[in-house]
């Protein structure tokens, strides 16, 4: 895949993995579009990288995507590589009734229903191109439910399962599907969490967005690091120790709530 001569939608630029993807695309002489929901966050974006071009939108909302793809397709018609990489993750008690309907569901609007519906409009446009690439973000909690982040894993698995069945819709096209597959990274998604990840087992966001871009050059699926392929063996080889692991750090939440 040729990247520095490409036009790039990065949804969630502003930080963590998408602000990452920002810096080394544009070392690769990408053009790189932003959006992302908070307007400080995208001044900022752009003042660090001023050559990027920014758009306030919410991939939760239908009506944002609606009319991100009417300006950006106007304004960019060039537009030929989509990165949803927009995510929420929360660590969540299932039995805490006073999360209502709406909160419970907002990961799954932004990290699932939003990957969803932003291929959904702009799958025609890429279709038109001559070179084209989505690349979806999953986890490799897809692999294993984390149930101090229930919600966020089933989101993460739908996203696996959503990104291939889109790859098989599409062999025959000239878009490319990817799936980024990160195992924990460090970046603010944790910021607010009441317990903090062992920073020993997460990876730098610079080296899995390394990892990530070499692989789109190479136009593997999958871009993932060697630590994936670990996770995905031992998924299927001794699938009750891993969430037996995982859970661990459920009952840390559990007693920090208490």
């Amino acid at each position: 895949m040729e990247l520095s001569k490409s036009t790039i939608l990065i949804t969630g630029g502003t930080s963590g993995i998408g602000l990452e993807f920002v810096k080394q695309l544009t070392n690769e002489g990408a053009n790189i579009i932003v959006t992302g929901r908070n307007s400080l966050a995208l001044k900022e974006t752009k003042n660090k990288f001023p050559h990027v071009h920014t758009f306030q939108s919410d991939v939760s909302n239908p009506k944002d995507i609606e009319q991100i793809y009417r300006d950006l397709t106007q304004q960019f018609p060039q537009l030929n590589i989509i990165i949803n990489n927009a995510g929420l993750m929360r660590l969540i008690d299932l039995q805490d009734a006073r999360l209502d309907l709406e909160n419970i569901n907002r990961e799954v609007a932004t990290n699932l229903t939003g990957t969803i519906q932003m291929v959904h409009q702009f799958l025609p446009h890429l279709l038109k191109q001559k070179s084209a690439a989505i690349v979806n973000v999953s986890s490799g909690i897809a692999f294993m439910a984390y149930s101090s982040a229930p919600i966020y894993s089933a989101t993460k698995a739908g996203v696996r399962a959503y990104t291939q069945a889109l790859r098989l819709q599409l062999e025959d096209t000239h878009v490319k599907v990817f799936e980024m597959i990160p195992p924990g990274v460090n970046t603010n998604l944790q910021n607010d969490w009441a317990v903090q990840p062992n920073p020993a087992m997460m990876m730098e966001v610079d080296k899995m967005v390394s990892v990530a871009i070499e692989g789109m050059k190479k136009n593997k699926p999958e871009l993932k690091p060697v630590l994936i392929s670990v996770i995905k063996v031992a998924s299927r080889l001794m699938p009750n120790l891993l969430l037996k692991f995982g859970h661990r750090e459920f009952k840390k939440f559990k007693a920090n709530q208490k």
